[in-house]
């Protein structure tokens, strides 16, 4: 059976500098304190420690006067592809005002187009 763990009143204190102050995470308080991450963070949330306030963000700029972006601008493509198996890949239709993708990307479409049309 596990052991009771007697918290004291310099454990607490060690614990509530460590996360307000230093904002150290769970695992290594519970490290410097010698017990589970479980056991410091459920005492720290019987004492009520939470991470400190973040410093507010910059004011976004008001956008509401811009006009839209066209279709496939790199700003709304690129937020809309990161982090998936697209990421890095050019928009695949033409963009007003940008030049059309290059031969090679063009030429495997069509590759491809007779192939589907055989099938």
């Amino acid at each position: 059976m596990p052991q009771k763990i007697r918290w004291t009143e310099a454990a607490d204190a060690l614990l509530v500098r460590l996360r307000h102050q230093e904002g150290a995470s769970w695992d290594r308080i519970a490290g410097a304190l010698g017990v589970s991450r479980n056991a410091a963070l459920e005492r720290g949330r019987r004492l009520h420690v939470l991470l400190p306030e973040r410093a507010a963000p910059a004011a976004a700029r008001d956008e509401r006067d811009r006009p839209a972006l066209p279709p496939g601008h790199p700003a709304s493509w690129g937020a809309l592809i990161a982090g998936t198996v697209l990421e890095g890949t050019p928009y695949p239709w033409p963009i007003p005002g940008v030049p059309p993708l290059p031969a090679r990307a063009a030429g495997a479409a069509e590759a491809a187009a007779p192939a589907r049309a055989a099938a």
